[in-house]
């Protein structure tokens, strides 16, 4: 909110960094930019739905459905308290955060095995 009133949805579709229509976007990307979006969405006062948030993102409702992990993104701030405290806040982004590190450590022991077998 800006001087009390909410900020135009089309502002915060136009500050989303990556809007791509979905393509080039890595998992990481893609659970970033959704949980970017939904938090803009909030912090701005706008409702959360699957459509703002395919809006924004570029990225297709279908793919925001299919997607387990940002389905749960969006859902998750779908129904949050509107009156979250500060800390509630940074622990919810430090959940996040650990979730974007595991999928990469993830990727990394893959591609390591895959170096791995490709030297045998």
């Amino acid at each position: 909110m800006e001087n009390g009133q909410a900020r135009p949805f089309m502002t915060i579709c136009a500050s989303s960094s990556t809007l791509m229509g979905g393509r080039g976007m890595s998992t990481h990307d893609r659970i970033n930019t959704v949980e970017r979006v939904c938090t803009d969405l909030v912090r701005h006062g706008h409702p959360v739905t699957f459509t703002a948030v395919a809006k924004a993102t570029g990225l297709s409702r279908s793919t925001l459905y299919r997607d387990t992990d940002l389905r749960a993104i969006v859902e998750h701030h779908k129904h949050a308290k509107t009156t979250e405290t500060p800390m509630t806040v940074i622990t919810e982004e430090i959940t996040t955060l650990r979730a974007a590190v595991n999928t990469l450590a993830e990727q990394i022991r893959s591609h390591e095995e895959q170096l791995r077998r490709l030297r045998d």
